[in-house]
């Protein structure tokens, strides 16, 4: 069985590591997820390079934003995915898809991740049909889980929250939109880039944590994470991601890639670079076309419910704007 690790906000490693990783701008290592060719970064012009951190950190910032109220507003979206995942001296591959039809409180989704390594398979289901949304786990050797909350509880609680409106609850139940969204509340974009993947062209937008999740997530590193530059790759424990990039379309705002960076080994570790050690690509994605209803009716057994809803609403608050 897979180590255990720290239980992150996360896609790509959801069903084996429940963490989020990140991958640094240069090519990877030969020890590296990769095996496509890795996202070539144009020269930045002069001015570019010259603006102020803030600046550049409140472009990258807008630039997530702007990508992540596409997948929010658009009318439906579908893509194909495919993962590589490195935990310790494993590479896990996967595949999935990921549907989504409708807006605001007639939003549906469905998400769907299998990965492999060796003998085991992990596999994430997660639907909302827009009564609940359901999120079914089966890791490996460990026994099945299934999950499901009530969307209409979710829904009043963030009207008492005076969530902005037209109110979508997809970012607060499951599916990419809370994935991504759980990105941008964990880590700060600091920088946004000119790039290509395989001719695409994107904009690499990078983000490192913020120092007030880490310590939520690891409080002993709160001191570390709180000095002059923040915590070093190395400190973190083996498995926990340093940093996070979205590769962003410039024409589309679509996120064609996310990935993570870490610095993978056991610990203690004297240092090293960051390297990537997930993946996860978006592939065929189609934007407004049909989508087959069907893809939204899920009826699991009964056996092994838990219902989450309780606990879901009352630690529920708004993603930063």
């Amino acid at each position: 069985m897979l180590p255990k690790l720290p239980r992150l906000p996360a896609l790509v490693a959801a069903a084996v590591v429940g963490s989020v990783c990140a991958a640094s701008a240069g090519p990877p290592t030969p020890t590296s997820v990769y095996s496509r060719r890795s996202v070539a970064t144009e020269a930045v012009d002069k001015t570019a390079a010259a603006e102020r951190p803030a600046e550049e950190a409140a472009r990258a910032e807008r630039m997530l934003a702007s990508s992540l109220a596409m997948l929010a507003q658009a009318e439906s979206f579908s893509a194909r995915l495919r993962q590589k995942v490195r935990v310790g001296d494993r590479v896990l591959v996967g595949t999935g898809r990921y549907v989504q039809s409708g807006r605001g409180e007639d939003q549906r989704y469905r998400f769907e991740s299998t990965l492999t390594c060796d003998t085991e398979t992990f596999e994430l289901v997660e639907v909302c049909d827009g009564i609940f949304a359901w999120t079914f786990r089966h890791y490996g050797t460990d026994p099945p889980q299934l999950e499901r909350l009530d969307v209409r509880r979710v829904r009043e609680k963030l009207g008492q929250l005076r969530a902005p409106e037209p109110v979508t609850a997809s970012p607060y139940l499951g599916g990419l939109q809370r994935s991504f969204g759980s990105l941008r509340q964990w880590f700060r974009f600091v920088s946004a880039e000119p790039a290509e993947i395989d001719g695409l062209p994107v904009w690499v937008v990078e983000g490192r944590w913020n120092p007030d999740w880490l310590h939520v997530i690891l409080p002993d590193l709160s001191p570390a994470a709180r000095r002059p530059g923040g915590i070093t790759p190395a400190e973190l424990p083996d498995g926990v991601p340093w940093s996070v990039r979205f590769c962003i379309g410039r024409g589309d705002l679509v996120p064609y890639r996310v990935e993570w960076l870490a610095v993978p080994g056991p610990r203690p570790v004297a240092g090293g670079e960051p390297e990537p050690v997930a993946v996860l690509d978006l592939q065929e994605v189609r934007i407004g076309g049909p989508v087959d209803a069907g893809a939204f009716v899920y009826r699991p057994a009964a056996e092994g419910l838990i219902d989450m809803t309780d606990a879901h609403v009352a630690g529920l608050g708004l993603m930063r704007p």
